[in-house]
């Protein structure tokens, strides 16, 4: 029997925008835009590329899907954040009572462990393309500003929280990210051990460069970099080097492509450059794809984590790009490259669930 289509998307921050966006992603998503039309509070106002009637269409069955709530740095503050961890950890909180809701309603599934990866999997492979099916979704924490202490670690271990990112943008309260530098401070040490302890995945994506090799150095357990592009295609920090790419295939990580514009051609300007312009489609997106897997040798390590309407929408995507469904053209350009059905299979899907079903056994 042939098995339904299946992308797994190891990025999407679905409660921030159903919450902080006021998106509500049970609508379709020309019903979304519609209801932003005129509107400038946010920068990608009904530009919107995500709902999960759209995610269905595509074939997005699968995701890794975010809690995020930034602490406000008066130094550094690119990104809206709360005034206190309290704050921060008040609404990952709401943000957590959001997934429960879906999946009161039959919209989305929390995915766990691997019998609960498995019994998905089972469900999607055995559903019509038109139906309702919940969209399975593994629990991550983008940025660990929120996270009080350590009984709020193991508190949110306990609701089923399974990778953190330890970094977002700038310095954080334990970590240092994006555009950011130097290492773990005490805290951020004790923390990244104590998710060592609790069986977390580590999210290296957003780590400085500091923090990405002290944390590979004293983090034993499962990494992954959940949406990242490559320094060699797009020279930034925000990217990884070759070198950092190599240090995670040894440690057995997958790194998931992210479709942010300016993570994908390199002189993107916020506001300006549109994506007709800098000539960018999804070819551009498969370069860095591509280049983990030459890098690798193998096509082991590669997946998808689109990071879509991570507080961009389709005027910072690949001009081929309109919603979350047209990441069912990518395999076709992966094919288009001399990627076997294997291959292309373990990037849309395969390499993400067979890290959590190693790591999960």
């Amino acid at each position: 029997m042939k098995t339904r289509p299946l992308i797994f998307d190891a990025h999407l921050d679905l409660a921030m925008n159903a919450l902080e966006w006021n998106r509500d992603l049970t609508r379709p998503l020309t019903e979304l835009r519609a209801s932003e039309a005129g509107k400038k509070d946010k920068p990608d106002r009904a530009n919107g590329t995500v709902s999960l009637p759209e995610m269905r269409q595509g074939g997005v069955g699968l995701c890794v899907a975010t809690l995020i709530a930034r602490v406000e740095h008066n130094a550094y503050s690119p990104v809206a954040g709360w005034r206190s961890q309290a704050q921060a950890w008040a609404q990952t909180q709401g943000q957590l009572a959001w997934y429960r809701a879906m999946e009161e309603t039959g919209e989305m599934v929390q995915i766990r462990d691997a019998a609960g990866l498995e019994k998905h999997l089972a469900l999607w492979n055995s559903a019509s393309a038109t139906d309702k099916t919940p969209i399975g979704f593994v629990l991550s924490l983008e940025g660990a500003d929120s996270v009080l202490s350590l009984d709020h670690l193991a508190r949110a271990r306990a609701q089923g929280l399974s990778a953190i990112g330890p970094a977002h943008y700038g310095p954080g309260v334990c970590a240092n990210g994006t555009d950011a530098s130097g290492g773990f401070n005490a805290k951020g040490r004790e923390l990244v051990k104590a998710m060592d302890r609790l069986g977390f995945i580590l999210d290296v994506t957003h780590l400085c460069d500091d923090c990405f090799w002290e944390a590979l150095d004293f983090f034993h357990g499962p990494v992954w970099a959940s949406h990242q592009n490559c320094r060699t295609l797009v020279p930034h920090g925000r990217q990884f080097s070759d070198d950092q790419f190599k240090a995670l295939f040894a440690r057995g990580a997958v790194i998931g492509a992210a479709l942010d514009a300016w993570m994908l051609v390199p002189g993107w300007v916020r506001g300006k450059t549109t994506p007709q312009s800098a000539n960018l489609t999804l070819e551009r997106f498969v370069d860095h794809i591509d280049h983990v897997c030459q890098l690798a040798g193998s096509s082991q390590h590669a997946g998808i984590g689109s990071d879509l309407d991570g507080a961009f929408g389709c005027e910072q995507t690949p001009a081929d790009l309109n919603t979350i469904a047209d990441l069912a053209k990518v395999p076709a350009l992966l094919a288009a490259r001399g990627y076997t059905a294997e291959d292309v299979d373990g990037i849309m899907h395969g390499n993400f669930i067979s890290f959590l079903q190693r790591i999960w056994k």
